[in-house]
C-alpha cells in the first residue's frame, strides 16, 4: 500500500500520443515517465499538435502547465517564433508541457480563448488559464515568463 504522502503527490499528466491521462508521482516527473496505455514518453519531443478534438483532453487535464502557442501558417511572426517555443520545449523538459495550435485549423478552440491577435502564448493548469503573453518572444523570454507557473 502506498504512504499518504505519494498518493498525495500524484500529478495528472496526458500522454502527447494517445491523449491518454497517467498519475505520476511529482517526484517521478523528470525522469522521463511512459504512457501506461501506449508507453509512449509523457514528455514529447517536441510541442503536441492540438486540435479542437484534443485541445480538452490535453491541457484541460494536466495538473503540470502546458504552454500552449496559438499560431497560424500565414503569420511571420508566428514563423520567426517557431523555433523559440522549440527550444523552449527542450529546455523545460519535465516542467511543462508544450503545444501548438493552429488557429486557422482549431477555431472554435481559438474562440473559445478569445484568441485575437497571434502569436498568443497561454499557459494552462488543469484546464485553468494562469497567464497569456501576445506577440512573438525569444526563448529566454518564453522559459521567464514561464518560470513562475512551474511547480
Amino acid at each position: 500500500m502506498p504512504s499518504s504522502e505519494a498518493t498525495t503527490n500524484l500529478l495528472h499528466v496526458p500522454c502527447a500520443s494517445c491523449f491518454g491521462l497517467n498519475r505520476v508521482r511529482s517526484d517521478r516527473l523528470s525522469d522521463v515517465p511512459h504512457c501506461g496505455r501506449c508507453k509512449a514518453p509523457l514528455w514529447a519531443e517536441h510541442p503536441v499538435a492540438l486540435d479542437d478534438a484534443t485541445f480538452q483532453s490535453y491541457a484541460g487535464q494536466s495538473d503540470v502547465p502546458v504552454l500552449v502557442d496559438f499560431w497560424a501558417a500565414w503569420c511571420g511572426p508566428c514563423r520567426v517564433m517557431a523555433p523559440q517555443f522549440e527550444a523552449a520545449a527542450k529546455a523545460a523538459r519535465g516542467q511543462a508541457l508544450f503545444a501548438k495550435v493552429d488557429t486557422e485549423a482549431a477555431q472554435r478552440t481559438a474562440e473559445q480563448y478569445g484568441i485575437r491577435s497571434i502569436p498568443t502564448l497561454i499557459a494552462f493548469r488543469g484546464g485553468r488559464e494562469l497567464a497569456r503573453q501576445s506577440g512573438s518572444i525569444s526563448t529566454q523570454q518564453i522559459l521567464s515568463w514561464l518560470q513562475p507557473h512551474l511547480g
